[in-house]
């Protein structure tokens, strides 16, 4: 049994004023063929997983490449066209195979290409033809299209957000596809359109409670695979929305009224899965208050959509300017993207002190730059932080902190969403001691600072990303999606 892997990922906020290059994909994670690590990453577990599976269990596997670039604006034509026909060339070498498991995300988009994922599998069809398997692992933060399920015998996507499954997926996408490679099951896959955008994260209920129940669903009754597709608010395509995604063992009509019915009761919770969010003001004056009630553990402030994961800069000061305005102390920032003031920190060297203009600088929504002056604390060539089993670079980074506070600031060259506290400890910043932590990351972050906090506080404050899905002026996706609408799918009554 021969079977041919590789992984091309990113997360494409259409309204992002950050492009993406080929550097965008050699900065954060390229891996040529025989070279990914061991230890999976987001988008390409299924890589190290097939081959320690191969190892152990006797067939071949044929590596391509695996790539990822930190989610941004639109990808450029040439580099999409560059990496997939690498890919597809990897694999034209790679024959005959009898299966292809991909690692994707599922919200790509590119100069010409609204479908850049379906372009892909089409062309791996084209290649391989009709007889062998094509699997593929999803982010759940992307878009599904009926391309794509054509194209596709095998698909599933994390179920957790945040997406601490991202390998345990990754298993049970191979899983599926060595079951049905050695004759075990025939994959058939069913979806149903919710007709809705919203947020869903798994750490809180209702949405906790739904996503075990659709764990219990799997391996059961002839039903192989459950997803959610929760869609992505910034990637403004014709294809954007809420799916249910339903694998059956030969069963289409089974999956299809699985998918209906699951689809049915996630419209029905639409208004209750976000979690609650604050303005700027209510959201520093709620952390004050449970600072002051729980002074045991710092209370950790989420710049909710100054998100790098969800393809903005990272570079917005509005919440760490009316932070430092209100005389908040004692605080630790993660992150700001600035490598102009990163190259000036290692310029000037660790213990310097200069006057230094930080953030601010990829649009205007997000707030002003911040003119300091602040004492270089620390500087890195390579800094990092940990998500699950990987290793996440911050490129060339610094801390600065202001004169006459106790704030540290963690400056980055590699644009990176906050995943775990490590990213303070890594950079010399004991976060135990501090007060209140500012990071940057929609809910990615949960699960490495729920235990180090004292509670959690969404703020909702301007930036560069459409945070309104109601009112967000979109050009190519559909209009008639809650919330714009009221009731699409006519439940309520």
């Amino acid at each position: 049994m021969r079977i041919f892997t590789a992984s091309l990922a990113t997360e494409t906020n259409t309204f992002s004023p950050v492009p993406t290059d080929l550097n965008a994909f050699k900065a954060a994670f390229y891996a040529g063929p025989g070279e990914h690590p061991d230890t999976p990453t987001l988008c390409s577990s299924v890589v190290p997983i097939l081959r320690r599976r191969g190892r152990a269990e006797g067939f071949t596997v044929i590596e391509g490449t695996s790539c990822w670039a930190e989610p941004a604006g639109l990808i450029q034509r040439q580099t999409y066209e560059t990496l997939r026909d690498l890919i597809l060339s990897e694999l034209t070498a790679a024959l005959p195979v009898d299966g292809v498991v991909l690692g994707l995300h599922g919200a790509m988009a590119a100069q010409g290409y609204d479908d850049p994922e379906g372009d892909l599998l089409s062309r791996v069809r084209d290649i391989v033809g009709p007889d062998v398997l094509v699997a593929a692992e999803f982010d759940p933060h992307s878009h599904l299209t009926a391309l794509r399920v054509e194209k596709l015998d095998i698909m599933a996507a994390f179920l957790e957000f945040p997406h601490t499954d991202f390998e345990q997926r990754g298993e049970h996408v191979v899983e599926l596809a060595l079951h049905s490679l050695r004759g075990g099951i025939k994959p058939v896959i069913s979806t149903f359109d919710c007709r809705m955008i919203t947020i869903f994260p798994t750490s809180r209920e209702p949405m906790r409670s739904f996503v075990d129940r659709l764990q219990a669903l799997e391996g059961k009754d002839g039903v192989l695979s459950v997803s959610v597709i929760h869609g992505f608010m910034a990637g403004d395509l014709p294809d954007m929305g809420t799916r249910i995604v339903v694998v059956t063992d030969n069963d289409k009509a089974k999956g299809d009224a699985l998918a209906m019915s699951l689809g049915h009761e996630l419209y029905r919770m639409r208004k209750e899965t976000a979690m609650p969010m604050f303005d700027t003001e209510a959201g520093l004056e709620k952390a004050i208050e449970i600072r002051a009630a729980h002074p045991e553990k710092p209370v950790t402030i989420a710049d909710v959509w100054d998100n790098p994961g969800g393809g903005v800069a990272g570079d917005a000061t509005y919440i760490l300017r009316r932070m430092m305005e209100r005389g908040m102390d004692n605080f630790a920032v993660a992150t700001l993207w600035d490598p102009i003031a990163v190259s000036f920190c290692h310029a000037a060297g660790q213990g310097a002190e200069l006057n230094l203009r930080v953030g601010g600088k990829s649009s205007p929504e997000g707030g002003e730059p911040l003119d300091l002056r602040v004492t270089v604390r620390h500087v890195f060539e390579a800094g990092w932080q940990s998500f699950r089993n990987s290793r996440v670079t911050l490129g060339r980074a610094a801390v600065i902190r202001p004169l006459g506070t106790t704030i540290d600031i963690v400056l980055i060259t590699s644009r990176t969403q906050t995943y775990q506290p490590d990213i303070f400890s890594n950079q010399h910043i004991d976060f135990t001691e501090k007060s209140f932590l500012l990071v940057k990351s929609t809910n990615h972050f949960h699960a490495g600072f729920q235990p180090v906090s004292s509670e959690i506080v969404y703020i909702a404050a301007p930036t560069s990303y459409p945070t309104d899905p109601a009112t967000t002026p979109y050009r190519k996706a559909s209009l008639k999606l809650w919330p714009r609408v009221a009731d699409p799918l006519g439940l309520d009554g």
